[in-house]
């Protein structure tokens, strides 16, 4: 007979493959729906999710070897249903005659308009006729975005179609490299990576003036020319700035991991906007001063992880040539926090130019603000404080409750230790197995919780063994009782380098209270127990809220 938790895997595998078909078929129940129909399983169900679509977005990023062209004499038709062609062969209007890449969704290939006499690009769809509607989707809105773009350093689409239900679209044919090829050879001489980028920024700018952005900026979507000018192509991850309804479904992670900003490793970080694309631009520049990206492991997740949470390593310390303005001006654009990066790839322009004429980058201001950010910056881990929230504001009463008991034993003269005792290692003692049933009641408790969780008892076990330390020493009862506001003091220093930097504040607070405690007594207990509250109650609310928020969105 299966058991509840056998019963509880059972409807998660069910949901996980019922929304996997959604959306190999472009239709059915977002993330947010099903999530909404069961709201027991909701973390457990975004965390898998999650992970279902970064083992997509590594997939899609994985590139095939080429294939040799065969004679001209024998080129046939197109096979709309193969994924690789007999070169050279006929798609309409072209001749593709050499295969120049290929990703997890379209295939490039240098092919030449025959009406017109010209070499162009052509790509297409990978899966043919057996693309499902979500393909089909995204390949169109990938043409359609590139298209209505007009600029010199973009790559311009000529033709758009669809023959015998194979999707294609014509563009530029640019002769020469990418960007990543050239830095396969490793860094590029300082003025060179900001003469090259310069133009690649305003493309950019012109794609958001015009209400798009990228999501996928990386060397090897910039191809270089003969004359060394560089052109941003494949906008197959572009989205309208105002829409928050297209082709990408909640949840997915769209990108690629060594080169995407925080909120697009982590949807719950922010609004995917123009500082996205800026931050994109900042890990090209990186690899410009290094020869490799600001993050970059063995594994895509733990590349993500360090995306979130990691501060990169500055460019100097991984090349000694690296300019120290072309450094700032790189981590400027790879700051965690939106805000504090450049407001707009039009600004960053400006940066560059104003370090090829020798003038003041504004990257150098702002550097306490920045450390005064990434100091208080919340870490990939914050979110499972919302599973928190509420027991946290329910902590803060029961300790409060604690404090002022004991205030009132003090004011009454009791000297026996006993009665505190009592109230501090009883009132713990029933609390604790509450608060802990109820955690595991809003589903399963991870590893980041589980350290959480001991490093509160430890803290429970430290302020109700003060009696006993004050027994052994032969001191008088609650003499001992200041150590409380410094147990408290570094349990949110802990949970500030784990969590949240926001937590300083109740540390610091916290330390504080502990000298006010030794200056008045009499009072101390009840100072601590407001304090503290207040330090629990603030952030259980914040997270109380968000987990409403997220819960009805």
């Amino acid at each position: 007979m299966p058991t509840a938790v056998d019963d509880r895997d059972l409807r998660l595998s069910k949901l996980l493959v019922e929304l996997t078909d959604a959306q190999q078929a472009g239709r059915g129940a977002t993330l947010d729906e099903t999530v909404a129909a069961h709201p027991d399983l909701a973390d457990e169900l975004r965390e898998l999710w999650g992970a279902v679509m970064l083992a997509d977005a590594v997939a899609s990023h994985v590139s095939d070897a080429k294939e040799a062209a065969i004679s001209p004499s024998q080129a046939p038709t197109v096979a709309l249903s193969t994924p690789r062609v007999a070169l050279p062969a006929r798609l309409g209007d072209y001749e593709l005659l050499e295969e120049l890449g290929r990703g997890g969704m379209g295939v490039v290939y240098r092919a030449r308009q025959i009406s017109l006499d010209r070499i162009v690009a052509v790509k297409m769809i990978l899966r043919g006729q057996l693309a499902t509607a979500a393909d089909r989707a995204r390949f169109r809105a990938e043409a359609e975005a590139a298209a209505k773009l007009d600029h010199p350093n973009i790559v311009p689409v000529y033709e758009v179609g669809d023959l015998d239900g194979q999707p294609y679209f014509s563009m530029k044919f640019v002769a020469g490299t990418t960007l990543a090829r050239q830095l396969a050879d490793g860094p590029l001489e300082p003025r060179e990576a900001a003469a090259l980028l310069v133009p690649v920024a305003k493309a950019i700018h012109f794609a958001h003036r015009h209400g798009l952005l990228h999501r996928d900026l990386k060397p090897s979507n910039i191809l270089i020319d003969d004359e060394g000018q560089p052109h941003v192509t494949d906008f197959g991850l572009a989205k309208r700035i105002t829409d928050q309804h297209g082709p990408t479904l909640t949840g997915a992670i769209v990108g690629t991991p060594s080169y995407m900003s925080p909120e697009q490793a982590d949807g719950r970080r922010g609004v995917i906007g123009p500082a996205s694309d800026v931050y994109s631009l900042g890990t090209i520049l990186y690899q410009m001063l290094t020869g490799r990206p600001p993050f970059q492991t063995a594994s895509p997740v733990d590349t993500l992880l360090m995306v979130l949470e990691q501060d990169p390593v500055p460019p100097r310390m991984l090349n000694a040539r690296a300019d120290r303005d072309l450094e700032m001006i790189a981590l400027k654009c790879l700051q965690k926090p939106a805000q504090l990066r450049y407001p707009s790839a039009e600004r960053l322009a400006a940066d560059l130019n104003a370090y090829l004429s020798g003038e003041p980058v504004s990257a150098r201001s702002g550097g306490f603000t920045q450390v005064i950010a990434r100091v208080f910056r919340e870490t990939h881990h914050a979110p499972l404080l919302e599973n928190w929230g509420l027991l946290w504001m329910w902590h803060s009463v029961v300790l409060l409750g604690l404090c002022l008991a004991t205030n009132l034993l003090v004011w009454q003269h009791v000297a026996s230790r006993w009665p505190y005792l009592w109230i501090w290692a009883g009132g713990f003692a029933v609390w604790a197995p509450i608060f802990w049933a109820l955690r595991r009641r809003a589903g399963p408790v991870t590893f980041i919780e589980r350290q959480i969780a001991h490093l509160w008892g430890a803290a429970v076990i430290a302020s109700v063994e003060l009696f006993v330390i004050e027994w052994l020493l032969r001191l008088p009862v609650l003499k001992l009782s200041p150590v409380l506001g410094l147990i408290s003091g570094m349990v949110f220093v802990v949970k500030a380098g784990i969590l949240s930097g926001e937590f300083y504040v109740q540390a610091v607070a916290s330390f504080l209270t502990a000298g006010v405690m030794a200056l008045w007594p009499e009072f101390g207990h009840t100072i601590f127990g407001i304090v503290t509250g207040i330090c629990f109650f603030a952030p259980g609310l914040k997270y109380y809220r968000q987990r409403r928020v997220q819960a009805a969105g």
